[in-house]
């Protein structure tokens, strides 16, 4: 009964903010610039926290929207309308325990950032130190479950009664979001990613991750390292700054490349309120609630792909999709093949500018609904991200090459994996369990050939027994055969 009420109200809300206006037969003419925007804006807002983050990745496309729509949604990205201070204040001395005069030396009570799920305030500690102050929403969890038992209910529908509902594996993904979703509303587990991030890229010269102050966090409040910088989405101000755009964009295709196939840990939430820029050129990453894992197996496939990908060997695509079961057995790999290169053959060798992404989805998803490509839910996170880089780099630098860029990464990390570097890696890795287990093995084979060496004298034991068993049983038989030719013999004479 509670989803079909959300539903409703989200029908509701769509009337109320006359969203059936952006269909094209319902097009107002002269409608005021950017009225239908700030109307898409206010009815995510209203609807909450999961229409708000979906917003947020839309206004990464710009490609796939009008340019007044992707403004107004950019808004999403840290502009949400901030919860009471007084509510955050509340909350602080709630969760640490202690006042806020105790924690802090200074709090501002304007927020500098209001997002779906939390804001965050500037401060300093007692010692000086300048922090920022991230608190979640109240009631944020409550209507976040009710949004997850919506779209738990809505996938069941699409499983059921729609023909590609198997394929796409709606209630697998929707699984997958939610349980994410469910990390972020813990700011404990989200500075456990914030440190593993900086501990990650501790010495890199491309991104700066904030430290967390660990005394003053809690599941409902993150104290962490205050952090300055431009935000990324104004190109202008960094252009006025000497920021070299072009080494910009390069360097941010090169962090997310390092954080998936070298870590296998990712930030998933990277849309343009999440990223500064130093002076210098550095980005530096904010709000770590939504990170993204990747196994070895899923990094060397991925890796295996994008690779046959730029090396426009598209036979090794189509075989690698079908050795992973991720397309039915029985498909034929010569047309699977060709499917893939007409679809992908045409962007090659072109700028961002030049490819029209909105294009290349749709055929994409007509080509894996022609061939039943299974969808993944494990890097569902990691193709929402791949298109929030996509959309960071169109807005960097529109002349950025994508494929040239991660290449040559993604050739020297499969050098490093499959060569004699990664072997050396791998011994460095294990030889801690090594040294553990070396001492013992003398000992281990001892006791194994000991072991072996009984059976094998048992199992003979046996053999002998046996035979002489069946030795017996022979003798026996001779002798009552040899016992009845005497009797035989002896009634003959007689």
């Amino acid at each position: 009964m509670g989803s079909f009420l959300r539903l409703a109200r989200i029908l509701h809300v769509g009337l109320r903010f006359r969203l059936y206006r952006f269909l094209p037969r319902y097009a107002e003419r002269g409608e005021r610039d950017g009225a239908r925007a700030v109307r898409l804006r206010q009815a995510l807002e209203t609807l909450g926290p999961i229409f708000v983050k979906f917003g947020q990745m839309l206004s990464t496309r710009r490609d796939l929207l009008p340019a007044d729509v992707a403004d107004e949604l950019a808004k999403l990205q840290d502009r949400v309308p901030p919860f009471d201070t007084d509510l955050a204040v509340s909350e602080i001395s709630r969760s640490l325990g202690v006042g806020l005069e105790e924690a802090f030396g200074t709090f501002e009570r304007k927020p500098v950032a209001s997002a779906s799920v939390a804001q965050v305030h500037f401060g300093t500690l007692k010692d000086g130190t300048e922090v920022a102050v991230k608190i979640l929403r109240p009631g944020v969890e409550r209507a976040i479950a009710k949004d997850v038992l919506l779209l738990e209910t809505a996938a069941g529908l699409l499983e059921r009664y729609w023909a590609d509902g198997r394929r796409l594996r709606p209630r697998e993904v929707v699984a997958e979001f939610a349980r994410h979703l469910d990390d972020e509303l813990d700011l404990v587990r989200e500075a456990a990613n914030a440190s593993l991030l900086r501990r990650n890229f501790q010495a890199s010269p491309l991104l700066a991750v904030p430290a967390v102050h660990w005394d003053y966090c809690s599941r409902r409040v993150m104290v962490m390292e205050r952090m300055r910088g431009t935000p990324i989405s104004q190109v202008p101000v960094l252009r006025e700054k000497r920021v070299d755009i072009p080494a910009l964009a390069r360097a941010g295709v090169e962090i997310f490349f390092t954080q998936v196939f070298r870590d296998g840990f990712f930030h998933a939430d990277m849309h343009p309120g999440n990223i500064l820029v130093t002076d210098e050129g550095k980005y530096v990453a904010l709000d770590f609630g939504i990170m993204g894992t990747l196994s070895e197996v899923d990094k060397s496939y991925l890796a295996q792909n994008f690779l046959a990908f730029f090396n426009r060997d598209y036979r090794r695509v189509a075989q690698a999709h079908l050795d992973a079961g991720w397309v039915p057995a029985g498909t034929r790999i010569d047309d699977f093949e060709a499917a893939i290169r007409a679809v992908c053959e045409p962007i090659f060798a072109r700028p961002l500018k030049e490819i029209y992404f909105g294009k290349l989805l749709l055929r994409l998803f007509q080509t894996s609904r022609r061939f039943q490509v299974a969808v993944q839910p494990q890097l569902v996170l990691l193709q929402k991200t791949l298109l929030n880089i996509e959309g960071l780099g169109r807005e960097l630098d529109p002349d950025l090459d994508l494929w040239q860029t991660a290449k040559p990464f993604l050739e020297r990390w499969m050098s490093e994996q499959v060569g004699w570097r990664g072997l050396a890696r791998t011994l460095r890795r294990e030889a801690p369990h090594w040294a553990q287990t070396l001492p013992v093995i003398p000992r281990l084979l001892y006791r194994l050939l000991a072991e072996d060496r009984l059976e094998s004298m048992h199992a003979a034991l046996e053999r002998l027994a046996a035979e002489n068993r069946r030795r017996n049983d022979l003798l026996a038989a001779l002798l009552a055969m040899a016992a009845a030719a005497l009797a035989f013999a002896a009634v003959a004479l007689l």
